[in-house]
């Protein structure tokens, strides 16, 4: 709860946010920058090349496209994770007098390059460290990655409490909730309502899930996102993840959490108070808005999102979700219940059985329970304890995924029915 009573004051980054938006070009990071979100970020930036000033770039692999985000915004600093990229990076940079770096800890250093606003993009368990060097700088970091809070959020809120850094979230369903909550008295909130779309199989059947293709999970209503997040939304997981997030970064316990589908994805939270007002934030399916929001605050940037015309949308519909044919959602609950280290279980064994599900290895129905055996597996050995540190964290984390993947090879899951 403290956290976010701090996160509502101006604090040291916000006063410094609001002397930059009158003044000189905002200086940023983009960790992730060939990704949704990174590219998101760029597009913004690239619209308003007089507010921003690029520091650093990178990329986990694709040197060629990373290079030519590098080139287009003048960074500083280019960083490919993937060290035999190192090459392809120099040579597509050569003349430019851009840097150009590889490897893990130089992804790290790239987040602690000295910038006003840090995105946090990279997708996985492989943003744990270049973000949490980033919340170690005391500046704003844009988090756009779920695996900080779902998988070390004590270690990683700690680390924001102490460092005074401006934490900014980029998920819409968290930034809609960040917006309503803006100056609000926090024991005055009630609960948060977390939507979601319900992704391509809302209305099939057990029976249809029990067959769905990669292609056809991969097949998003509302949203143009990486393939790992759109099958996390095709399962309800991303919903789940998002329960876990909202506990860290907002004043409330689990029961005060909710979930509901909403199709059109127009509203993405809402929050209820205590006199019985409820405020809800509403905009277009985009992810430059909230991005944008993570990038101005507490000034409000342009961006060239669809703006909503209410009488054209006719109508907004709503249905609790269904967490028997979506049983991850249930899963979700259940570890930000139990705590410790049951989240980053859950999320360990659900990147294994997603990426097993898009090679075809998976049912799709296989995925929540692959990641039910996981935990059952973790439970009994004694992993779900409470987190000491990030060294720590990655080591459940490791261990999760052998489990995960000793599963998938022994063959001992269920057929999905």
């Amino acid at each position: 709860m403290a956290a976010m009573r701090a996160s509502l004051k101006p604090t040291a980054p916000a006063r410094r946010s609001r002397a930059l938006a009158a003044g000189a070009p905002k200086r940023v990071t983009v960790l992730g920058a060939t990704g949704s979100v990174g590219t998101s970020t760029l597009d913004l930036i690239g619209r308003n090349p007089h507010q921003f000033e690029v520091v650093a770039l990178t990329a986990q692999g694709n040197a060629e496209a990373l290079a030519a985000c590098a080139l287009r915004h003048r960074a500083r600093l280019a960083v490919v994770g993937d060290p035999t990229k190192y090459q392809t990076l120099k040579d597509c940079l050569s003349g430019s007098g851009i840097e150009a770096a590889a490897g893990a800890e130089a992804l790290v250093e790239a987040a602690q390059r000295p910038a006003d606003c840090v995105m946090a993009g990279i997708i996985g368990a492989a943003g744990l460290r270049p973000t949490l060097a980033a919340v170690k700088q005391g500046r704003r970091v844009a988090l756009a990655n779920k695996e900080c809070l779902v998988t070390a959020g004590e270690v990683f809120m700690e680390a924001v409490r102490r460092s005074g850094t401006e934490l900014v979230p980029v998920d819409s369903e968290h930034s809609g909730a960040f917006q309503v909550l803006a100056g609000a008295d926090p024991d005055a909130l009630e609960r948060i309502v977390l939507t979601g779309s319900g992704g391509p199989f809302r209305t099939w059947s057990r029976e249809q899930l029990a067959r769905a293709k990669p292609e056809e999970a991969l097949r998003h209503p509302n949203w143009t996102m990486g393939r790992k997040i759109t099958i996390d939304s095709a399962t309800l997981m991303n919903k789940g993840l998002e329960l876990i997030e909202a506990l860290h970064l907002f004043p409330v316990r689990p029961e005060q959490l909710e979930v509901v589908v909403h199709p059109q994805q127009i509203i993405h939270a809402l929050v209820a108070y205590r006199d019985g007002s409820m405020l809800a934030q509403l905009a277009a399916p985009d992810m430059r808005t909230p991005i944008a929001i993570s990038l101005g605050w507490p000034m409000r940037m342009a961006a060239p999102t669809r703006r909503i015309d209410l009488v054209e949308l006719g109508s907004l519909t709503f249905e609790r979700p269904d967490e028997e044919r979506f049983q991850a959602l249930r899963l979700a609950r259940q570890a930000m219940q139990r705590g410790g280290m049951a989240p980053a279980v859950l999320n360990a064994a659900n990147e294994v059985a997603v990426e097993a599900f898009l090679a075809g290895r998976l049912a799709f129905l296989q995925i929540a329970q692959l990641v039910a055996e996981t935990l059952d597996l973790a439970e009994g050995r004694a992993l779900l304890g409470e987190a000491r540190d990030l060294d720590a964290v990655l080591e459940v984390d490791t261990a999760a995924r052998l489990l995960a993947s000793n599963l998938l090879g022994t063959g001992r899951l269920p057929p999905a029915h």
